[in-house]
């Protein structure tokens, strides 16, 4: 099949998951595994585009145009395709493990609830595969209205409320901002299409290229850059499953894969690097890595603490934007994927700890590791691959964010990036410590527990072991992206 047909079938397929979720929604199995089959068909179909184009950037496919230079247009690149595989590959994980979560949880409304969930992969498919930043910010806009009911699901004053931040926070400064900077680059250059090298070399200069880069920053919200990332906290009263929609699947990686697309392809990082403009963002990508992780330290509840780490995590990726260094880049790429299979893991194992024992407080969890012991150990290998340690995929990429920094001749970076990894060994192994070696003190805290059901814990089973592949591949990873910073190999 062509690829450009390709293209619209990876989007169409997860639309028609999300119809026939509402079509279906008194047939569970029925519904339930026609969403399974568009999420297998659409990880094929992107497959299918990696086998025909490889890590070489297609033409693009031009829908309509709107205005002169403005086109719903799509096309293929290295950084697209590999955040489309990552989303869609995470979809299928993330479908059977949602259907083990919300049935073992008694969780209602799951034809909704997946419905969304499925709207939720279609805009980020489009996101993956926008040939410009109009076309890009509007699935951007879509990802947000399609994810809000999830974070509202369960419909309490506390769901209600961390919705509304959810919803508030992305859309007012994507809106404010974000759409402010496409408008101002649209003004400067004539066109919004993604270009190697950038579009605005010789269209801005002096201090107005860090206050465009700030518009930029600050109005992708999703990146949860502080300090806009108070919604991600707040949106943990959702389901585990939409959690790890949040933050391994789609939401937060739109966030950070636009990112590394403004630095690439709207400023270029020959021209972030010359004018210098990058160099604040660097600073407060660094400040969030590390105030982050020791306001992680602080919370006792477990998915909180994964949402602080995420915030961190993210910043990781702009950092390697804004070092404008091709290592940089690449690292920050790499870590698109790292950090998800890494980071699905643990918030899967905090579902399955939940769907078993119902509890939700770190301090809580005590012996839990004796009786859980392939959740816990699923949950020590996402931890120690978020912290960066060999043979785990994280560690390549943080390896080449501090080839990077070095590279800028920023080495209070590389300092950065190994004291973050040393406060995630300090607000991570605890847990697994505590699951493992520390006992309750009634005795009784552990009696009549076990692993969740079989689709509960072999999700994050399977994609612990995905993060120890990922270390054998990640040459391959950066092969592929290597395009992004204007080399071919």
């Amino acid at each position: 099949m062509d690829t450009n047909t390709l293209i619209f079938l990876a989007m169409l397929l997860p639309t028609l998951a999300m119809f026939g979720n509402m079509g279906f929604h008194n047939k569970p199995d029925l519904r339930d595994g026609f969403t399974f089959i568009c999420a297998v068909l659409t990880f094929t179909s992107v497959v299918a585009i990696l086998s025909n184009v490889g890590n070489a950037t297609t033409e693009e496919i031009s829908l309509f145009e709107v205005f002169p230079g403005l086109d719903i247009a799509f096309n293929v690149e290295p950084l697209g395709l590999l955040f489309a595989l990552v989303a869609s590959g995470l979809w299928i994980v993330t479908h059977v493990y949602g259907l083990g979560y919300m049935r073992s949880n008694n969780e209602s409304h799951h034809a909704r609830f997946f419905a969304c969930f499925s709207g939720a992969i279609a805009s980020a498919i489009g996101i993956a595969f926008a040939a410009n930043m109009f076309t890009l910010f509007l699935f951007y806009e879509i990802l947000t209205i399609s994810t809000y009911p999830l974070v509202a699901h369960k419909g309490t004053p506390e769901a209600i409320r961390g919705a509304r931040i959810y919803l508030g926070v992305l859309i007012g400064s994507s809106i404010a901002l974000q759409l402010t900077a496409v408008i101002w680059t649209y003004t400067l250059a004539g066109t919004l299409d993604f270009t190697q090298g950038g579009i605005l070399e010789g269209k801005v200069s002096g201090v107005l290229v860090p206050i465009l880069l700030g518009l930029y920053a600050f109005g992708i919200g999703k990146a949860a850059l502080m300090p806009f990332h108070k919604w991600l906290p707040a949106a943990m009263v959702a389901p585990t499953p939409v959690s790890a929609l949040l933050h391994a699947v789609a939401v937060v990686k739109a966030g950070v894969f636009t990112m590394l697309k403004v630095g690439i392809y709207i400023f270029g990082i020959d021209f972030l690097a010359e004018t210098g403009a990058s160099e604040w963002l660097m600073w407060l990508a660094a400040y969030s890595i590390i105030a982050a992780s020791v306001i992680a330290m602080q919370q006792d509840n477990l998915k909180k603490r994964l949402a602080y780490s995420t915030v961190s995590q993210l910043s990781y990726i702009t950092l390697g934007m804004a070092l404008a260094t091709q290592m940089g880049v690449l690292g920050g790429g790499m870590h698109i994927a790292m950090h998800a299979v890494g980071k699905i893991t643990l918030f899967m194992c905090a579902g399955a700890i939940y769907v078993a024992t119902h509890k939700t407080e770190i301090s809580q969890m005590q012996g839990l590791g004796r009786v859980m012991p392939i959740t816990f150990a699923a949950f020590l290998i996402g931890a120690l691959s978020i912290i960066g340690l060999p043979p785990l995929g994280g560690s390549w990429s943080k390896w080449l964010l501090m080839v990077g920094a070095a590279d800028a001749g920023h080495q209070i970076m590389i300092g950065v990036l190994m004291l973050s990894s040393l406060l995630n060994v300090a607000y991570l192994l605890p847990i697994v410590g505590r699951g493992f070696f520390l006992k309750d003190a009634t005795n009784n805290a552990v009696v009549g527990i076990r692993e969740a059901p079989l689709l509960v814990w072999l999700p994050p089973a399977l994609t612990a072991v995905g993060c120890v592949i990922m270390f054998f591949y990640a040459g391959h990873i950066q092969a592929f992206l290597m395009p992004i910073t204007g080399v071919v190999r």
